[in-house]
């Protein structure tokens, strides 16, 4: 059930800014944000199971971010990791450091978004292989197609662009919008695509799935960044917090 806004060129004073919370099982073992060692330039956390990442920033001018994307059946056994491809393309290198490489790669479902050199763009495996550039705005996605965001995905856009909109406030705000519990109803109890009431928040609290962590990335229009992590237990209560400062490189 994660949830993320991207904004691209709206604002400013920050070329970018993303805001997202990545739900997983808490007994899914993860490191906290850090820089990768070697010369990858990755600044990300990382999936102990798999070896891979779901949102991180490169300081060769990359930030990417995955979210599963449901409603295409059951996941399949045997399939690539997807934080294999976010990994690859923030390092550009490896196996699916190309994106015609993650569209060609089998996958289970997703949704990514990825800045480089090029702009934003979008890119997803279902219902079709989709690679598409995106105007500069503000975006939002979740675990249901792109062009059909979930209300969860909605809310936080319009969080992201009040906060753009009021102009001087620091990036590091939006980790408390990300911390928001309240449910969102559905418009009709009956949509079965949209997320039961307990998972239907930016934040979810469970003892078993829920938000493991909160993280905001700011890059002004000079290269200068900072991705921040605020990381959570199964009771919600907050484990720690990182934050690293990063510039562009192109």
């Amino acid at each position: 059930m994660c949830v993320v806004a991207v904004a691209w060129k709206a604002h400013p004073r920050w070329q970018l800014i993303v805001a997202g919370n990545r739900d997983e099982l808490h007994a899914r073992p993860a490191q906290p944000l850090a820089r990768w060692p070697g010369a990858s330039g990755i600044i990300a956390g990382q999936d102990v199971q798999a070896g891979g990442t779901w949102l991180g920033v490169s300081e060769q001018g990359r930030m990417v971010v995955v979210t599963n994307l449901r409603g295409f059946g059951d996941p399949r056994s045997g399939t690539a990791s997807r934080g294999d491809m976010v990994r690859d393309l923030l390092a550009g290198e490896g196996r699916f450091a190309n994106p015609a490489d993650v569209l060609e790669g089998d996958f289970n479902p997703y949704n990514l978004l990825m800045v480089d050199a090029a702009g934003l763009r979008h890119l997803s495996n279902r219902p079709d292989p989709l690679d598409e550039p995106l105007a500069p705005g503000i975006y939002g996605v979740s675990n249901s197609p792109f062009a059909k965001p979930w209300p969860k995905a909605t809310l936080l856009c319009g969080a992201v662009k009040h906060w753009a909109e009021a102009g001087n406030g620091m990036p590091e705000a939006l980790l408390d919008v990300l911390r928001d519990e309240t449910e969102i109803a559905a418009p009709d109890p009956a949509t079965k695509d949209l997320p039961e009431p307990p998972f239907s928040s930016l934040f979810i609290r469970n003892p078993v799935y829920g938000t493991r962590c909160s993280t905001v990335v700011a890059v002004d229009a000079d290269g200068n960044g900072v991705i921040t992590e605020r990381r959570f237990g199964e009771d919600g209560t907050r484990l720690g917090a990182a934050r690293v400062v990063f510039v562009w490189r192109r």
